[in-house]
């Protein structure tokens, strides 16, 4: 029977979008069905796979989107979204190949569920690109949220406060919003796809809590005095409101876990 960390690291170094969700789904439900075995005998890559062609720019550089409602501004918002969504397969399949065996059965399901969801939600978001007559790599994407990953790989308590305590904690702050200028627009569809999205990302910020409070009753430190530590050492962002208080509160995250770091 192959290992799920084996199979976890196969998907990881699938370059294509859609081989990579295809892969990514596939072993998600092979693990369900107990064909993998829950062993973690494989080494995760420094990086995932991304396609050749994609061009990787720093963030500082990144071209501004806009906030007009052109067609090309519209192909610059799903373009971002689709590669927040590609990474995210990346973030959390990485998430159980590196940390499963410390963080056990549960820690495993959940993660490979958001892994799953989170194919799912490229695969939705690359149909809308396509109704708008582009594609994933059209444009520019930046590598900040994999930096997240790669500053955090040697602490699954790290991994949890940055990845889906602050980047994915921030995704329910700001969809909103969006969803509104986008629904705004006429664009029932795009705001059906995100409405989808936020739903799941409460599920996916909630498991990233879960699993963090039990790491700091494991490391007998107060959950937020250790959340205020971690992300003070590893994230170099900023935080500043609005907050989405009530999907956060939905998601097992109070006020101190946004109150009082870098603003």
């Amino acid at each position: 029977m192959q290992s799920l960390s084996h199979a976890i690291r196969d998907a990881l170094l699938t370059p294509d979008p859609r081989a990579k969700c295809f892969a990514t789904r596939a072993l998600v439900r092979e693990w369900r069905r107990g064909e993998l075995a829950p062993v973690f005998d494989t080494y995760m890559p420094d990086r995932p796979a991304w396609p050749e062609t994609l061009e990787l720019l720093p963030p500082s550089q990144m071209p501004r989107r806009g906030k007009g409602g052109s067609e090309k501004s519209r192909i610059a918002l799903w373009h971002a979204l689709a590669h927040i969504e590609f990474v995210a397969i990346d973030l959390a399949l990485d998430m159980v190949g590196r940390f499963g065996a410390q963080g056990g059965q549960e820690f495993a399901d959940d993660f490979l569920q958001v892994a799953a969801e989170e194919a799912m939600h490229f695969g939705l978001i690359e149909r809308k690109l396509r109704s708008l007559g582009s594609h994933y790599g059209a444009l520019p994407v930046h590598d900040g949220l994999w930096q997240a990953a790669q500053d955090t790989a040697h602490d699954v308590a790290a991994r949890l406060a940055v990845v889906p305590m602050v980047l994915e904690a921030r995704g329910l702050d700001v969809t909103p919003a969006m969803l509104e200028r986008v629904r705004a627009a006429g664009d029932e569809n795009g705001a059906k796809i995100l409405a989808r999205i936020l739903d799941d990302e409460i599920t996916h910020v909630r498991f990233g809590t879960k699993h963090f409070l039990i790491q700091a009753k494991v490391r007998r430190i107060p959950p937020v005095e250790l959340w205020h530590t971690l992300v003070n050492q590893h994230f170099t962002g900023r935080i500043q409101p609005p907050f989405n208080d009530s999907a956060r509160f939905a998601a097992g995250l109070s006020r101190d876990f946004h109150y009082g770091i870098a603003s």
